[in-house]
């Protein structure tokens, strides 16, 4: 599912004009469904516990985040069909926006009854090789009374200027430098896949080390 016959010139000019997109279509949908089955497959031992930061930095702090991640390398069809589709999303937004996009890197994550990830952005302190932040969500059947909310704020906000309900097949793409952003507990297990759109800012040519 090669997401090509979205509408890229739309996609590119809301990143371009407000910093984030908002999808939920035929084709994203048929992408959830997929994921969904292969998350239903899974075990509670199949995650790890999220950290905080990368490699040496790389932290466990239950006072900023609980969910659990599986990280995706695309040995599984569902896999291989996302995977594909955000390499499609790469090479279009860059012919758009000259965006320099170089590498994504994904992975699923559950949030259990009451787990939280507190306000942050998703680039790394003193790096600016995550550029561009993606969400699909993977809940269906969700309803507002579930909780789990997106919360999205300008930098120095306090109010967030988007709330979004982690509905079945919803992509969310955003400016990964540009906007905090948070997740709300929820009142039942909650799915997603997160992944960032990287460019190499590594000396030598070598792309800095992924996650």
């Amino acid at each position: 599912m090669p997401l090509s016959f979205l509408d890229f010139d739309n996609l590119a000019d809301a990143i371009a004009e407000q910093g984030y997109a908002l999808l939920q279509d035929p084709q994203t949908l048929a992408l959830a469904d997929g994921l969904l089955s292969e998350l239903n497959s899974y075990k509670e031992a199949h995650f790890q516990q999220a950290g905080i930061g990368r490699e040496n930095l790389l932290q466990q702090n239950s006072q900023v985040r609980t969910d659990a991640i599986r990280w995706l390398d695309g040995h599984t069809s569902a896999q291989k069909q996302f995977l594909n589709g955000m390499a499609t999303l790469r090479v279009e937004l860059n012919r758009r926006l000259f965006m320099g996009l170089f590498d994504y890197e994904c992975h699923f994550a559950h949030y259990r009854p009451g787990d939280f990830y507190k306000r942050h952005l998703d680039a790394f302190k003193g790096r600016t090789n995550r550029v561009l932040s993606t969400v699909l969500y993977l809940n269906p059947d969700w309803q507002p009374a579930d909780g789990g909310e997106l919360l999205m704020y300008e930098k120095k906000q306090e109010k967030p200027f988007l709330r979004l309900v982690p509905e079945f097949g919803k992509l969310v793409i955003f400016l990964s430098e540009r906007f905090p952003h948070e997740v709300l507990p929820a009142q039942r297990d909650r799915y997603s896949i997160a992944g960032w759109f990287r460019v190499n800012g590594s000396i030598g040519g070598a792309i800095d080390p992924a996650r």
